[in-house]
């Protein structure tokens, strides 16, 4: 469902993504990880087709999305990690926005955003301006308008800030779900526990290159390391933090 050819990036001189080549298929839940600076939200971003790539090509459910972007948007909901919501709506009808920029509308519509506002405990603060939710609130109704329009693919970008914890097992919960109806989820995060119980696979990307992909046990046989994520992900972006970190106490 998401293709990636030699995806590159730069800004001048500097190349933030760098020729990545990645396929995630139908049915899976993939995790995208890497340190801060590695060039995560910037492929997210491309992939969303926010970002322009300096070259390389992007295929959304077949469809290069610099060939026809509107045909390759159409299959894709984006979870930013920072949201944008236009203050002045209520949180019913900023739902209705998204459903329409789709070209979807009507009784169907009204009822999938009332089921996901429900999900979320949003329901009876559907008629309220946005700019009175709370910032985990904001994060719900984003959530709840990446799905609304029933897209075939969702690209998240650290889906857990500012989520309380029954948000966030209600978004797991979703997420699994999704999959496991032939849906394709792409998700960043920092929280290695997460990706870890929950991905079916995971690319960790250093320096703008894909370091290391596959299942765990892929990663542990690419990283010559036989712990868990944490473990791994340190081996591979920087496994000298730790004693860096006593060297800086002991100065």
């Amino acid at each position: 469902m998401i293709r990636l050819t030699n995806l590159t990036k730069k800004y001048g001189s500097f190349t933030a993504v760098n020729g990545i080549n990645l396929h995630v298929p139908a049915g899976e839940l993939f995790g995208f990880l890497g340190p801060n600076g590695a060039g995560k939200t910037t492929s997210l971003r491309m992939i969303a087709g926010i970002l322009q790539p300096t070259s390389g090509t992007i295929e959304i459910g077949g469809v290069d999305i610099a060939r026809d972007p509107i045909t390759a948007k159409s299959k894709l909901g984006f979870i930013p990690d920072r949201p944008f919501i236009y203050e002045k709506l209520t949180g019913a009808e900023f739902l209705r926005f998204v459903a329409g920029l789709y070209g979807q509308e009507g009784a169907e519509v009204e009822h999938r955003a009332r089921e996901m506002l429900a999900l979320f405990d949003l329901e009876e603060w559907r008629d309220e301006l946005v700019e009175s939710y709370s910032h985990g609130m904001r994060q719900k109704l984003i959530v709840a308008s990446a799905f609304v329009h029933r897209p075939q693919v969702i690209v998240v970008d650290e889906p857990h800030v500012g989520l309380d914890p029954k948000s966030i097992k209600i978004l797991r919960d979703l997420f699994r779900e999704y999959v496991r109806r032939g849906h394709t989820i792409m998700m960043s995060t920092h929280t290695l526990e997460t990706a870890e119980s929950l991905c079916d696979r995971i690319a960790i990307i250093v320096a703008g290159k894909i370091a290391a992909c596959g299942t765990m046990d892929d990663l542990r046989e690419q990283s010559s390391h036989g712990g868990g994520l944490e473990e791994i992900f340190l081996k591979l972006t920087g496994e000298n933090a730790a004693r860096d970190l006593v060297d800086v106490l002991d100065a």
